[in-house]
């Protein structure tokens, strides 16, 4: 935009300079020496804007994005957090100017249908939504612009209907489901109810929790399913899951359970429930055990594949990039009130420790 309001002032500059050329021409001599001088200023001043032109376009331009979160609670903060860290790091790398701004849904998809609207009618460059609900809703908005929408964090983009559009790409946190069951089976291989906590209107849940089942069903060990879609039903759910007995409790990356995960962690682990869940964020709210991506480099990856679909286009990019995993993370204070040992996690993969944060 900026290169063609350059253009478009230079072709201005010259026509005026040929019209008080032409106007000259009938005039005293000294009139066409002043024509003559300010014709070389004319093309002087062309020749310096066209320097100063290339040198900005070498140096870059700038850029506008849109960081739609779907809701606010810690996995969500963190990527956003991290996508505007890598925002700022490339802006410096690549001497331009990225402007952003970060918005939350609510977890309502009317309040994000008027974020989407409104980014996409103030023209931004790309549009960054963090999860699934979030990506559905800005690929909607950006359907007749085609502004790219280059979404973090959908653990299922081909069930959330987010492949094959051609504006589209990001980053998927799809889960292991095995590896983390084998983790609680390790743990307790006494393990005789697993109770499968989720949100129905979580796409991100419909996978694994499939996954879940199947692996289960193969053990011979049984599962009570229970679901909320609010923090009030989650905290509801949670305690019937306790009043069930069950042994230990599965969540995959549902972001309903994760924004209730500090209102359940507590009653979960005094009841001697460990809660396996689906992202470290979770464990770092309380939850016991994961394994998962680390979800700063996921923001880290997103933004940069921001950067090169505003740069250099969408041509060439894949429908989504799946983040590696590998990494056991481990709430100590949690296992101490459930008096787990947790040392066996140390010969399944990288072992991280951390403790409670109301982040």
């Amino acid at each position: 935009m900026k290169k063609k309001a350059v253009s478009i002032l230079l072709t201005i500059a010259m026509t005026a300079a040929a019209l008080s050329g032409c106007g000259s021409t009938a005039g005293t001599e000294e009139a066409s020496t002043d024509s003559a001088q300010d014709a070389e200023q004319a093309e002087a001043a062309e020749e310096t804007s066209g320097e100063e032109a290339a040198s900005g376009e070498a140096e870059g331009g700038a850029y506008k994005v849109a960081v739609v979160k779907q809701m606010d609670h810690a996995s969500l903060d963190e990527i956003a957090n991290a996508v505007c860290e890598e925002l700022d790091q490339l802006a410096q790398e690549n001497g331009v100017t990225i402007e952003y701004e970060v918005y939350s849904g609510q977890g309502d998809q009317s309040v994000l249908n008027q974020i989407g609207t409104q980014v996409i009618a103030d023209g931004v460059d790309a549009v960054i939504p963090v999860a699934t609900l979030a990506a559905q809703v800005m690929a909607v908005c950006a359907e007749e612009t085609q502004t790219p929408v280059v979404y973090a964090a959908i653990s299922d983009p081909e069930s959330a209907e987010m492949t094959g559009i051609d504006y589209v790409t990001g980053t998927s946190d799809a889960l292991n489901t095995e590896f983390i069951l084998d983790m609680m089976l390790a743990q307790n291989p006494d393990v005789q109810k697993v109770g499968l906590l989720y949100s129905l209107s979580e796409a991100n849940s419909e996978t694994p929790i499939a996954e879940a089942k199947a692996y289960l069903d193969e053990k011979g060990i049984a599962y009570e399913e229970m679901t909320g879609n609010t923090n009030d039903e989650v905290i509801a759910a949670a305690s019937a899951l306790i009043a069930d007995g069950v042994d230990a409790i599965f969540t995959p990356t549902d972001n309903v359970v994760m924004a209730a995960e500090l209102a359940i962690y507590e009653d979960l682990a005094e009841a001697g429930i460990p809660h396996y869940t689906g992202a470290d964020s979770f464990v770092r709210n309380g939850a016991f055990a994961t394994c998962g991506v680390n979800y700063t480099d996921l923001g880290y990856e997103t933004a940069d594949l921001a950067y090169e679909a505003m740069t250099a286009g969408m041509d060439g990019l894949e429908d989504y990039y799946l983040m590696d995993g590998g990494i056991i993370t481990v709430n100590t204070e949690t296992a101490e009130t459930l008096g787990a040992d947790y040392s066996m996690f140390g010969e399944m993969g990288e072992l991280v420790e951390v403790t409670t944060t109301e982040d």
